[in-house]
C-alpha cells in the first residue's frame, strides 16, 4: 500500500467514512493490512474468505460466519487428484496440504505469510469444519477444472478463481457481493452508500454491487468490463485518486 492511499484512507475515516477490507484470503493474512489502516482503532471491518468469515476489528468480535459441510475437504481432495493438482487449506495460522512444494501452494503462503504444514491425508486430516478449500494449478488447466467442479459441486458451493492459478471453494451464499450487502444489512448501510476497488476475478460481483464499482488499472479485463470507472494502478495511487475526489465533494 502506498502512502499516499494510506493517507487518503486516513482522512476518508477521520470524515466519518468505514473501511472494508474484502478478500479471499484467510482473516490472518488480512490482518496486517488492517493493523497498518488502524482499523481496530478507527472501526471498521474484515470479510475474509470472500465474506465467510466477518469481523469487526474493534472488537474482533466474529459477526458472521459460515463453513463448508464436515465431508466436502475430503471430496474435493479426490477431486483435485483426479485432476492433476493441488488442493489446501487453512487451520488457525497455518496452511494444510499434501503438497507443499507446489509452487502455487507457496505462493498462497508467501502472501499471507503463513507457514505450510504437510499431512498425509488431507481429506482425513481435515476433520475440522472449514470456511474455505483452495485448489491451485497452472491457469489454463484451471479454466477447464473450474468447470468440471461446478457441474459436482456447483449447486452446493460457490466456485471461483480470484487468479487464474486460484479456484477458491466456499459455501454457497458466500461471495463478496453477497457478503457486502450482508455486512449493509448489518450497518443499514445500502449499495449505493458503497464504493468498491478490486482487480481481481472474485471481485467482479462486488464491483457491479457497489454503488461505485471502481477497477483498478492492473485489474483482470472481466473485473474492468462490469465497472464504473477505472482508476490508476495499485503502485499509481489508483484507490487515493477516487478517495481524494471523494472527499473534495463531500
Amino acid at each position: 500500500m502506498t502512502d499516499r492511499t494510506r493517507q487518503a484512507l486516513f482522512r476518508y475515516m477521520e470524515a466519518g467514512g468505514t473501511v472494508v477490507l474484502a478478500s479471499g484470503r484467510p482473516t490472518y493474512g488480512v490482518w496486517p493490512i488492517a493493523k497498518e489502516l488502524q482499523l481496530d482503532v478507527y472501526g471498521g471491518y474484515i470479510l475474509s474468505f470472500n465474506g465467510g468469515n466477518m469481523i469487526d476489528c474493534k472488537t474482533q468480535n466474529i459477526i458472521y460466519q459460515k463453513k463448508l459441510r464436515e465431508k466436502l475437504p475430503a471430496i474435493l481432495a479426490r477431486f483435485a487428484k483426479e485432476q492433476g493438482v493441488a488442493i489446501l487449506t487453512y487451520e488457525g495460522e497455518q496452511i494444510i496440504t499434501e503438497t507443499p512444494a507446489d509452487v502455487y501452494v507457496q505462493k498462497e503462503a508467501f502472501v499471507n505469510r503463513m507457514p505450510v504444514k504437510q499431512v498425509e491425508d488431507f481429506g482425513a486430516y481435515v476433520d475440522f469444519p472449514v470456511t474455505k478449500c483452495l485448489i491451485v494449478g497452472d491457469g489454463d488447466h484451471m479454466v477447464t477444472v473450474e468447470q468440471r467442479l461446478k457441474e459436482l459441486l456447483g449447486a452446493e458451493c460457490c466456485i471461483f478463481r480470484s487468479e487464474p492459478y486460484f479456484l477458491e471453494v466456499v459455501p454457497k451464499g458466500i461471495d463478496k457481493a453477497q457478503s457486502l450487502d450482508r455486512l449493509n444489512t448489518y450497518l443499514g448501510k445500502r449499495a449505493d452508500d458503497t464504493a468498491a476497488f478490486g482487480d481481481g476475478f472474485n471481485d467482479c460481483s462486488m464491483i457491479a454491487y457497489a454503488g461505485l464499482g471502481v477497477a483498478m488499472g492492473n485489474a483482470q479485463d472481466a473485473v474492468k468490463d462490469v465497472a464504473d470507472e477505472i482508476t490508476g494502478t495499485n503502485d499509481a495511487d489508483g484507490v487515493a485518486v477516487v478517495v481524494e475526489r471523494f472527499l473534495q465533494e463531500i
